[in-house]
């Protein structure tokens, strides 16, 4: 294991989960647009993710470790300038299940993701939008009918199951709001 690029991952990672929770309490973080800081800090990661695959191939499970693997796909989800390169880590993501050196999870959020920034429908249902209501709703899904076989196969639980869970979140988010006013 590459334990210098490992712990480079986890700190861009940590960098990236820090500046979210410090734009989202400081409430800088916007609900319609890209905070600038956010996307140069993106850009920047997904430059340096660039690098290391050029270097190393992917970042799996057997290079890095588990957390530093989180890390670098959690890069990749948040590279939304340039789907261009998420695509391609998605090419190498489902080689990286092949040898069951990733997470399955990993690669139906990413593939999603890409899906859903082209316009095209998503496969495994891991991306929600908010309703007028303001509760979770998944983007299109293609075959839908499916669409639990696809996830289970990848370690995921029904989209029903998903669905419950992101609901009971909302609906604790919203006890929250109300108790503090």
């Amino acid at each position: 294991m590459n334990q210098n690029l490992a712990d480079e991952l986890v700190t861009m990672m940590t960098e990236d989960q820090r500046l979210l929770q410090q734009l989202f309490d400081s409430g800088e973080l916007p609900s319609e647009s890209y905070h600038p800081r956010m996307k140069a800090l993106h850009e920047h990661n997904a430059s340096r993710l660039k690098e290391i695959i050029g270097a190393h191939g992917w970042p799996s499970i057997s290079l890095v470790g588990e957390d530093a693997a989180k890390a670098a796909w959690l890069v990749a989800q948040h590279s939304v300038s340039d789907i261009e390169f998420m695509a391609e880590c998605v090419s190498l993501l489902e080689n990286a299940i092949v040898r069951e050196d990733v997470a399955g999870w990993q690669l139906a959020f990413l593939q999603d993701r890409v899906r859903t920034l082209s316009g095209e429908p998503q496969y495994y249902g891991t991306q929600f939008d908010i309703d007028e209501d303001g509760w979770p709703t998944p983007f299109p899904i293609e075959d839908s009918a499916t669409v639990n076989e696809r996830r289970a196969r990848l370690g995921l639980n029904s989209l029903e199951e998903r669905l419950e869970q992101m609901t009971e979140q909302e609906r604790k988010r919203r006890a929250n709001t109300q108790h503090t006013r």
